[in-house]
């Protein structure tokens, strides 16, 4: 490792990502590795579920290691952080509780930050791993209220709103029946896609001209299938060009009950589409006149939406037009990955600010001894 000088420093992150699934938090991490600014160096350690979906670019060392999330060590993390000796660790958090043996081994190798990516229930017993962080990364408000109530200092924790690429033209939607309407996510509930299901029952009953395309894969694919029989509603399963997909949209539909800030509803934002979404997270205070919103888990204010977009190309076109203007004053992708650089940069050994030593000697005793366990095979 190339040793930092002070005020024009290289700073060497390992980048961790424990996921079981391909999502949100997988695109953040791409997006954020694809526009490092200078002066960083990165390397992923990622877990085999999503190793092949994660494109790496050109000069990132990717270690593929096993799944962690739910377990009570992770020494094979633990070795790959060993082994690269980076200046900071980044954890991707799934939630608050799932990837802690994830969290004690970076907390053990090095200052350490966390993105928490979906707020949800606390570990039980409390993970003291969130004391010791030297920065929390918050994509929304909740989440960065959950992240102080979990244990992180508030001087800490640093809201980042997403970013995404911005494409140089517009979506055209072509506007002739039937009307494609589309959704990108993982099938999962958290994205609501039964809900949309629900929606597009009710129009296709009433006679309304439309197709619905729902790109994503994800454990409720075939109960969605099931209930999309006799619907005009096709699966492309995992999409690997997002951009593509938009462009053949009319409108963008994601109705989520949970969400920080959908990095797909802002890939739509970004092309101009009219999108119709639900108030989670910070979704109306980013999306303010520029999206249809509506309240989560609501089929009824769901289809009255739709339809309105259906039949109202005045509106249609009103909203893409907002929708870009507001990507392109708020959600630059480039903006997103150098906030999150500064705050990598920050926690460097030699910049962060002092960490309570208690905690992070706690947590590095935890992963220790965790790794201890694992390793003569008595866990």
């Amino acid at each position: 490792m190339t040793p930092r000088l002070a005020g024009g420093q290289h700073v060497d992150v390992a980048v961790v990502v424990d996921s079981d699934a391909f999502g949100g938090a997988e695109v953040w991490t791409t997006r954020v590795l694809d526009h490092l600014p200078d002066g960083m160096r990165a390397s992923l350690v990622v877990a085999e579920p999503v190793a092949d979906r994660i494109a790496v670019p050109a000069g990132i060392d990717r270690v593929v290691v096993p799944l962690a999330r739910h377990r009570e060590s992770a020494p094979d993390t633990a070795a790959a952080l060993a082994a690269l000796a980076p200046d900071v660790v980044h954890v991707n958090l799934v939630d608050p509780a799932s990837n802690r043996a994830t969290l004690a081994a970076a907390l053990a190798q090095a200052p350490t930050v966390a993105a928490l990516h979906l707020q949800g229930v606390p570990p039980d017993p409390p993970e003291p791993g969130f004391r010791a962080l030297a920065a929390a990364v918050a994509p929304s408000g909740p989440i960065a209220a959950q992240l102080v109530e979990l244990g992180v200092p508030a001087e800490r924790v640093v809201r980042v709103r997403h970013g995404v690429p911005l494409p140089a033209t517009p979506a055209r939607p072509r506007g002739e029946p039937p009307l494609v309407v589309g959704a990108v996510g993982r099938l999962t509930p958290q994205k609501g896609i039964d809900v949309l299901l629900a929606a597009t029952a009710r129009l296709h009953a009433r006679g309304r001209a439309l197709r619905v395309v729902i790109a994503g894969a994800g454990r409720d694919e075939a109960e969605l299938r099931r209930r999309a029989a006799g619907l005009p509603v096709t699966f492309p399963g995992f999409c690997t060009d997002v951009p593509a997909l938009l462009r053949g949209l009319d409108v963008f539909c994601l109705p989520s009950r949970a969400e920080a800030l959908s990095l797909a509803l802002l890939e739509a934002v970004a092309h101009g589409l009219p999108c119709l979404t639900t108030a989670v997270g910070d979704t109306v205070g980013a999306l303010d006149g520029c999206a249809l919103v509506v309240g989560p888990d609501d089929v009824d204010a769901l289809t009255a939406a739709m339809d309105r977009l259906l039949t109202d190309p005045d509106l249609r076109r009103e909203l893409g037009r907002r929708a870009r203007e507001r990507a392109v004053r708020d959600f630059a992708v480039t903006r997103m990955a150098g906030e999150v650089a500064s705050v990598w940069r920050r926690a460097a050994p030699d910049q962060r600010p002092a960490t309570d030593d208690a905690a992070v000697h706690g947590a590095a005793s935890t992963a220790s001894a965790s790794a201890s366990t694992a390793a003569t095979g008595s866990s």
